[in-house]
């Protein structure tokens, strides 16, 4: 499967209410790491997959995103989806169903990044067959992202809640695959939740995992934003020159 037939969409429309002591008067989307907005580091990662256009779901401060990166960053073309209200993470992915023209789709959660292989994700995803599928990468502590238990096959079978004692195991790294079919059955025009309402409804039937151990970071709270620039500039340093952000 081509990667310019891929729709690819990133969630982008966050307040980051967690992240205004360190961070007021911009989106979550561009706070700054390593000298450049975040969001630029998502979209440096689908360039070089492959990938041509991106759907951004916006809606706090959606003006900022869309004056930074306009309609065009490096080989891709950005289209804005903007939401009017807090939709939720599923509700925005619904509300931009109408921009997508693929069977496949591609979402990424707009805080977190995961150095993982995006071709070898979607050739897993295409191959097994699967309308549902998260990237998952391994934690040596999940109890702030809840665990994702996988049987032999890949499928997912249950959610641990976080914020319990965890331990290690496989978290959900917000990175994800549907058939255009699937994203049809969220309801439109409320909020909705991929996280809480969406994946929990899939479990046990038509969800799989596919496991990566790549290096993981959200910015989500300021403890995990403060670290954000070390582990970027470890990422890069590991990295050759052409696959660093």
């Amino acid at each position: 499967m081509s990667m310019n037939t891929i729709g690819v969409l990133i969630l982008a429309g966050g307040m980051g209410t967690r992240l205004k002591p360190v961070m007021s008067g911009r989106p979550k989307a561009l706070a700054p790491v390593a000298g450049r907005p975040f969001l630029s580091i998502l979209l440096d990662q689908i360039s070089r997959a492959g990938f041509s256009r991106v759907i951004l779901c916006t809606g706090y401060m959606a003006d900022q995103v869309e004056a930074e990166f306009g309609t065009k960053y490096k080989s891709l073309s950005l289209i804005y989806s903007r939401e009017v209200t807090p939709l939720g993470t599923g509700g925005a992915l619904r509300h931009a169903l109408p921009l997508i023209s693929s069977e496949s789709i591609m979402v990424m959660n707009g805080d977190s990044f995961v150095d993982a292989d995006l071709n070898a994700f979607l050739d897993w995803f295409v191959g097994k067959g699967c309308n549902a599928a998260l990237l998952l990468t391994k934690m040596n502590d999940a109890t702030r992202y809840g665990l994702v238990h996988v049987d032999p096959n890949g499928l997912i079978t249950r959610f641990h809640e976080k914020g319990s004692e965890c331990g290690p195991g496989w978290i959900n790294a917000g990175i994800y695959l549907f058939k255009r079919s699937v994203v049809e059955t969220i309801p439109q025009g409320r909020p909705f939740s991929l996280e809480r309402e969406f994946f929990p409804s899939l479990a046990g039937r038509e969800l799989y995992g596919y496991c990566s151990e790549g290096k993981f970071i959200d910015i989500g709270i300021p403890e995990t934003y403060a670290e954000s620039e070390e582990f970027f500039s470890n990422y890069m340093k590991y990295s050759n020159e052409d696959h660093c952000p």
